[in-house]
């Protein structure tokens, strides 16, 4: 026991000095399994996990849809995106703030990582918003919190991993997290309306972005971006038609970026830009597999020994009720969202919560959707949410001043997160037509 007390010390120190996750997870899995008797078969465990998770069909996409979104973060396509959403918006008060969160959300789902899409649509939007007299606060705020905004679309990488860890079909994730998904984008996009009403255009009420919609402006930039919107018809009759599996949908998607980015458009060169994304990508995704397969070993342990229904028994002797274990579930992952990455929350928390939630009658598919909804949000929760620190570094401002300048967003993702809990049928209601 002395030398197993040891040795999860040093795990813990490891993990204190930021030493790679994989290597701690690992720890932790030999630890527990080694505690638990199994001496050192416990490393054959882990690799039998990861023989099985390597045997997952549906793993096939998560490497696919990474190196999709490593090659589109290189590309203009996120501007083209941006350019129709202000042709379209752009008359109405809030316009340029509602069509800076339609881009964000689309550059997040597609790279599954919210502190890309700070650095990368954040540095380029927050001098446009502050030329269009937009306050200041109004402007950091919403650029810190759209960061994460997009994590319940497909292809969300967020998604794709929650369904291989809990096992549930992902195509029946992305169908329960659109309305949820679409309804934290509208009340920001009703928020940046109603804001821009009142105060307006350097403080005078009523003022709006642009003096009309104009259509030849619209089909302009639609038609700038016609080799764009095919990715997004693939996604909707890919993920939401049910015709193919999310690993199909994922290949066609890649060769179609890669034939047009390359040959057709030519904003990445084949053979000096494509060489560097698959590396890129392939560091990317062989991480998240690696802390996949050692996490897997570690369920493994939780499983035999029984923690979930230990934990369980607790949280009933507290209480039974299920909107109280919800509240409870809630305030949880708000914490674990501002300390963890969504992936490393995913593959260690998920296998705990979930059998837990069963006994309590949470559907387990609402519980996804409540799951990755807190993680989003806990991006930028203050005072450690990681989204603050990389908008600090962004935009060269103190992370006190993010703190106040997200409260707004947050007290409105807070509400339709309490939405989206107590009423499950906002999930579910498609999966059930």
């Amino acid at each position: 026991m002395s030398w197993t007390l040891i040795l999860l010390v040093l795990v813990i120190a490891a993990a204190l000095m930021e030493v790679p996750l994989f290597t701690v997870i690992a720890g932790i899995s030999c630890i527990c399994l080694y505690a638990a008797g199994r001496d050192w078969l416990s490393l054959q465990v882990v690799f039998i996990e990861m023989n099985r998770l390597a045997s997952t069909p549906v793993l096939v996409a998560l490497p696919l849809f990474t190196f999709t979104g490593c090659l589109l973060t290189r590309t203009a396509a996120p501007q083209r995106i941006m350019n129709l959403t202000r042709a379209v918006a752009g008359w109405l008060p809030g316009g340029l703030a509602i069509a800076a969160l339609g881009s964000c959300a689309f550059f997040t789902a597609l790279t599954g990582a919210s502190g890309v899409t700070i650095v990368a649509m954040g540095s380029v939007l927050y001098p446009v918003l502050r030329q269009r007299a937009y306050r200041d606060n109004f402007t950091l705020g919403l650029l810190t919190t759209s960061g994460s905004l997009g994590l319940l679309f497909p292809p969300s990488l967020a998604v794709i991993l929650y369904g291989v860890i809990s096992q549930i079909p992902i195509t029946d994730i992305f169908t329960a997290a659109l309305i949820p998904g679409v309804l934290l984008v509208l009340m920001l996009s009703l928020y940046a309306f109603i804001h821009r009403s009142i105060t307006g255009r350097g403080g005078a009420a009523g003022t709006i972005e642009d003096r009309a919609v104009s259509w030849s402006v619209v089909k302009k930039r639609f038609r700038e971006g016609a080799w764009d919107w095919p990715i997004l018809i693939l996604l909707i009759i890919g993920v939401y038609g049910g015709f193919v599996t999310i690993a199909e949908v994922s290949a066609v998607i890649l060769v179609y970026v890669v034939v047009v980015e390359c040959f057709v458009l030519r904003e990445v060169k084949f053979f000096q830009h494509l060489p560097e994304i698959m590396v890129e990508s392939a560091v990317l995704s062989g991480a998240i597999i690696i802390i996949l397969g050692f996490a897997l070993g570690f369920t493994g342990y939780l499983v035999d020994e029984q923690i979930p229904n230990r934990i369980l028994k607790q949280l009933i002797a507290l209480t039974a009720n299920k909107y109280l274990f919800l509240a409870g579930l809630n305030l949880f992952l708000l914490a674990v969202g501002c300390i963890m990455d969504i992936f490393s929350a995913i593959v260690i928390i998920v296998p705990i919560i979930v059998p837990i939630a069963i006994q309590y009658g949470i559907d387990p598919i609402h519980l996804g959707v409540i799951f990755l909804v807190n993680l989003e949000i806990g991006y930028s929760t203050p005072p450690v949410g990681i989204n603050l620190f990389i908008a600090s570094l962004t935009f060269k401002q103190p992370v006190t001043r993010l703190y106040r300048a997200s409260i707004p967003y947050l007290v409105l993702l807070l509400l339709a997160l309490a939405v989206i809990t107590y009423l499950p049928d906002l999930s579910l209601w498609l999966l059930r037509e």
